[in-house]
């Protein structure tokens, strides 16, 4: 992947050939204007002769060079118009697929991937291909241009003198090559500190309350410190490798513009050019060297472009989540019925999670799953929704196999409320239809009600309409509870996941939410993830997980009568602090 970074970004820049090709065209008139008008400046010198009328022949040559310098400006200026269309298309066409692949992701990326890098890819690294595309893009398809016309020129002023520029010149290119090379790597390792120190920042910010709580200030600001010296003795070796590049070829480039001035002062002496041609060859010779001084000068931007480009494809060649078949069905309204069969799963190869599990649920049915925390519960609740797929076993739905549902209608099946709450930044009403977006407002408010939300609603700035900040930030954790457990409602689907659904509100409202609950139960099949157990006693089959086996199972009478792993979870909810 390394070595086709350059091949892949070249071809999301040939998806825009008309501005290419637009650019390519005014790039090559406006260099070929721009380099005509140095021969005629030369022809005018050799114009001017003690005795002779030469004005109206100089002024027709002046005003004919201010022409090609005015059309060669227009149009260079129109090719970077141009050049910077395509940088500006490209980089949107990269963030168009790297949005489409997180949609394709498998939850395992997210978990195992800092969220601050991920971010760093979508800003810091596209910003950094846009800026190179736009200084590298024109600088490299001009400079081609105006090298191949200036040698062309100078080959037709003076074949011998045009051999010096030639041979010097490119001097410049190989000690620009040799040290672009030792910058590569320190590039490489700057963009990947750069997504290191975004990731921790973005840790520690959304967890600031945490890091308030428990007094990690000063660690954190010392971890940062360490990343952040990093970043800049990476950045501090890759700046200085740029910075060598373009002293040191500019000093070539003078060298053979002295050497130039000199063998073409030979040649005049010896009658094969003349002094206008002089002239002209010493601007032809600067303008031979341009382009290597200005792509060198730019090396950095190319250079942290390609670091950039790198990881955005490497984040484009993570493997996406399993296929759906191509004759996946659509479950339109599932009737419930849940079966387990055989699955075996684990996070990591080699470190098993759940073997040999067995399950069959009826319709309608309500299971609570409880045990210690790892054992499971929220690992079966994955599995079902396809989060992750099993390693082995099936997962069925009303006796068809989940891998032959589409995702989309097998979630669209299911009502969640998480433990951790999710609200975008939008209105109250947005984000409670967020599964439904043509509920009415008479359907948005009734599910309010039930979620025992509209009450808080209707106390906020604007009511319904009142706009949330990002994340929830100017609600309670209660709230926002409310707000997701309203969002289910309104969905009405005929399964549901609560997983730990009333973690953050009080217990008052706790119960007023369970009558709700068992309202919205009715007739569904339902899946109960909690650890207070005294929320769980009128399931109608209750879990007990451990080290992801079933270790009992039954009502919430007949498990204590059992006497066993379940009654000693439950007493010890209920044993008073020693």
């Amino acid at each position: 992947m390394k070595n086709n970074a350059l091949i892949r970004l070249i071809r999301f820049i040939g998806r825009h050939r008309a501005f290419l090709y637009g650019m390519i065209a005014c790039s090559l008139a406006g260099n070929a204007m721009l380099l005509i008008a140095p021969r005629l400046i030369g022809k005018a010198i050799d114009l001017i002769k003690p005795g002779e009328n030469f004005f109206p022949a100089l002024l027709r040559d002046l005003v004919l060079i201010g022409a090609l310098y005015l059309s060669g400006g227009v149009l260079t200026w129109a090719a970077s118009a141009l050049a910077n269309s395509v940088a500006c298309r490209t980089v949107r066409d990269l963030r168009v697929k790297m949005f489409d692949k997180l949609s394709n992701l498998p939850l395992g990326y997210f978990d195992n991937t800092p969220h601050g890098d991920i971010m760093s890819r979508f800003s810091n690294d596209i910003d950094a291909i846009s800026d190179g595309l736009n200084q590298g893009v024109i600088q490299l398809i001009s400079g081609v241009i105006t090298v191949v016309l200036s040698l062309i020129f100078m080959i037709m002023l003076n074949p011998y003198v045009a051999l010096v520029a030639v041979f010097v010149t490119p001097v410049s290119f190989l000690i620009g090559y040799f040290i672009t090379k030792y910058g590569k790597k320190r590039f490489s390792e700057q963009a990947r500190i750069l997504g290191k120190l975004n990731g921790y920042a973005e840790e520690i910010i959304s967890g600031h309350h945490t890091v308030k709580a428990f007094g990690y200030e000063k660690t954190s600001e010392e971890i940062f410190a360490e990343i952040n010296s990093q970043l800049y003795e990476a950045g501090y070796r890759a700046q200085f490798a740029s910075a060598l590049v373009n002293p040191t070829t500019r000093f070539v480039n003078n060298i053979a513009y002295v050497a130039v001035g000199v063998f073409g002062i030979i040649a005049a002496i010896r009658g094969s050019l003349t002094v206008g041609g002089i002239a002209s060859f010493l601007t032809y010779t600067s303008q031979f060297a341009k382009p290597f001084n200005e792509i060198t000068a730019v090396t950095m931007q190319l250079q942290l472009a390609m670091a950039s480009a790198r990881r955005v494809f490497s984040l484009l060649d993570e493997p996406e989540q399993v296929p759906e078949p191509p004759n996946a069905i659509e479950l339109s309204s599932a009737h419930g019925s849940v079966e387990f069969e055989n699955v075996d799963f684990s996070y990591k190869q080699g470190n098993p999670l759940i073997q040999g599990f067995n399950l069959s649920v009826n319709p309608g049915e309500t299971v609570a799953i409880v045990g210690p925390t790892g054992a499971g519960k929220t690992t079966l609740v994955n599995l079902l929704m396809r989060f992750y797929e099993v390693d082995s076993g099936s997962i069925s739905i009303d006796g068809t196999g989940i891998v032959s549902i589409t995702r989309d209608s097998l979630r669209r099946n299911f009502g969640m409320v998480l433990q951790d709450t999710w609200l975008f930044e939008g209105t109250v009403r947005d984000n409670i239809a967020f599964g439904r977006p043509d509920a009415t407002a008479e359907e948005i408010e009734n599910a309010a009600r039930q979620a025992h939300a509209h009450s808080f609603i209707k106390r906020l700035p604007e009511g319904y309409n009142t706009r949330i900040t990002e994340d929830g930030g100017n609600l309670s954790q209660g709230q926002k509870q409310l707000l997701t457990i309203a969002r289910a409602m309104l969905l009405d689907p005929p399964m549901l996941i609560l997983d730990e659904a009333t973690s953050s509100v009080d217990i008052v409202t706790e119960k007023r939410i369970q009558k709700a609950f068992r309202r919205m139960m009715q007739g569904k099949t339902t899946f109960i993830i909690a650890h207070r157990l005294s929320t769980i006693k009128d399931a109608d089959r209750i879990l007990v997980l451990d080290r992801g086996n079933i270790v009992e199972q039954g009502t919430h009478k007949e498990l204590l009568q059992k006497n066993g792993f379940y009654t000693r979870l439950y007493n010890s909810q209920f044993e008073p602090d020693e």
